[in-house]
């Protein structure tokens, strides 16, 4: 493990310089294994977890997933919040920020990034829930990409860049996990979920996350001001396999079910009522809010 860390090192200060060594000593930073062990016991649960409830009555959880999707709205809010306030009045630069440039605003910054890099790790919660659950219909492969990704991606962000231009994603993030957690958090209580209408809308807003945040990571490579331009290069390719796996999630969750529905009610020759159920039976679509998430 200590060669692969010595390995990876060099390999990156190769690529986009030394490590930044004002995070030395933060919790999980200074080496890479410990967070490489982490995703590889992750991706050991995803595959083992199912097997092990197969024969096992799913767990109900909802008490802990009010409270989980709770503390991680709450989380996401103070992210956001602390972000955006630390760019606008540190000054930084919409187009292109260095890693070095406002002290104050960087070690804001800085701090609450190690916090973002963190979360990933705790919203592994998400699908362990659906084990639990036996939601297995939901641990897609988008699902065990995206978890499995972000939090190796963040440690090398954090060691490498840990402020400056890297803050629009994560700010950008945050808000949609706000709007995305608070609404599993109201999906966990049974007296609400009825009332639930906007799921499909929070793959749009995190469709637009993706688009916005290439633009503004492009933005450094036309624009130039220090910051590495091999990893401005990689984020737009990452965002890129976003837009294509939530666009293909989301064309196939609701715009083909929408069809499909549409295609039954002719064949049957009964239209939808206006509050999205026919003949007293739930949607399509309201069956899709219900049962396919994506984080």
């Amino acid at each position: 493990m200590e060669t692969l860390n010595h390995k990876l090192n060099a390999h990156f200060e190769e690529w986009i310089g030394p490590r930044d060594q004002r995070i030395k000593g933060w919790l999980l930073l200074d080496n890479y294994p410990p967070t490489f062990a982490l995703t590889v016991l992750y991706l050991l649960i995803v595959w083992m977890g199912p097997k092990y409830m197969k024969h096992r009555q799913p767990y109900s959880c909802r008490g802990p997933m009010v409270l989980y999707n709770l503390g991680l709205t709450l989380l996401s809010f103070y992210m956001f919040y602390e972000l955006i306030a630390a760019v606008w009045h540190g000054g930084y630069n919409f187009y292109c920020q260095d890693t070095h440039s406002s002290e104050e605003a960087d070690n804001k910054v800085m701090n609450v990034l190690w916090w973002y890099y963190f979360s990933k790790l705790i919203e592994f919660m998400d699908t362990f829930f659906f084990i639990l659950r036996k939601n297995n219909h939901q641990i897609t492969f988008l699902h065990v990409y995206h978890h499995a990704s972000m939090l190796n991606i963040w440690w090398f962000v954090m060691n490498w860049i840990p402020c400056g231009h890297s803050y629009f994603g994560a700010s950008l993030n945050s808000f949609v996990h706000v709007v995305m957690y608070s609404y599993y958090c109201l999906s966990a209580i049974p007296a609400i979920r009825p009332y639930l209408w906007w799921k499909k809308y929070i793959t749009q807003l995190q469709l637009i996350q993706f688009v916005l945040t290439a633009t503004q990571t492009f933005c450094a490579v036309v624009w130039p001001c220090g910051f590495p331009i091999g990893w401005l290069w990689f984020q737009i390719s990452y965002m890129f396999t976003f837009i294509i796996l939530f666009s293909n999630f989301y064309i196939q969750t609701y715009k083909k079910r929408r069809g499909l529905k549409k295609e039954k009610e002719h064949q049957n020759g009964s239209p939808a009522s206006t509050n999205g159920h026919a003949n007293g039976t739930p949607s399509m679509e309201h069956n899709a809010h219900k049962k396919l998430r994506v984080d």
